[in-house]
C-alpha cells in the first residue's frame, strides 16, 4: 500500500537528513518511526494493564522460584 503525506520544507530536509544518516530511504524511516510508535504505545497500555491487576490484587507478589516452577524452568 502506497500514500503520501504533506511536508514542510524543514520537515522534508529533517526527515531527509535522518533517513541519509541511517542509509535508508525515506518511506523506510517513516515506516520505521510508526512502527516503533505504535510497538512503544503498546508496551505502555501493556504495563499500565500489568500495573493494574497487580493494584487490583493488593500488591501482592510472589516468590520468582513459583514462576520459574510454572513455566518449567
Amino acid at each position: 500500500m502506497a500514500f503520501s503525506i504533506r511536508l514542510t520544507e524543514d520537515e522534508r530536509k529533517l526527515a531527509t537528513a535522518y533517513a541519509d544518516l541511517h542509509t535508508m530511504s525515506l518511506g523506510e524511516a517513516f515506516k520505521q518511526a510508526l512502527f516503533e510508535r505504535i510497538e512503544d504505545e503498546y508496551d505502555v497500555v501493556l504495563g499500565e494493564d500489568a500495573l493494574n491487576d497487580y493494584a487490583a490484587d493488593g500488591y501482592k507478589s510472589r516468590p520468582i522460584g513459583e514462576l520459574w516452577e510454572e513455566c518449567g524452568i
